[in-house]
């Protein structure tokens, strides 16, 4: 559910000022993020101008929280959201295991190339460095 409340009702379409306006998110970003998100396609009328539909406002909110406060990169985000990670916290498990020192949640989450995460590959990369750590001391 969008946390967006411009006093329009909920299944209104938005313009991209609106959207701007509403989010706090300049017109030119989100038409990047149209560029990047391939699922995020607004309507488009005559002469081009953008229409956004409750689900598209949604879906600019998730990118914004992805990338402005979880830190995601684009990248990062688009795989998240594509994985379904792209919910919000109180929408998502709580994770098993406390992240290593510098790694953020963000980071444990993070899909590599639409493989496994890193909290995934965390413990086998961790045995890895303890079994060449010995080695090096040999």
């Amino acid at each position: 559910m969008s946390t967006f409340d411009d006093g329009k009702d909920a299944e209104a379409l938005r313009t991209i000022g609106e959207v701007s306006e509403g989010l706090g998110i300049k017109p030119h970003v989100l038409r990047y993020w149209e560029q990047q998100f391939s699922m995020l396609k607004p309507l488009k009328r005559s002469g081009g101008r953008r229409y956004y539909r409750p689900e598209d406002v949604e879906l600019v909110e998730k990118i914004d929280r992805l990338v402005n406060s979880e830190g995601y990169t684009l990248k990062g985000a688009h795989a998240a959201i594509r994985a379904g990670k792209g919910e919000t916290d109180s929408d998502q498990a709580a994770p098993t295991s406390q992240p290593a020192p510098g790694v953020t949640h963000a980071e444990l989450n993070l899909a590599l190339d639409d493989g496994p995460t890193v909290a995934e590959i965390l413990p086998e990369l961790k045995a890895i460095r303890a079994r060449l750590a010995a080695i090096i001391e040999a």
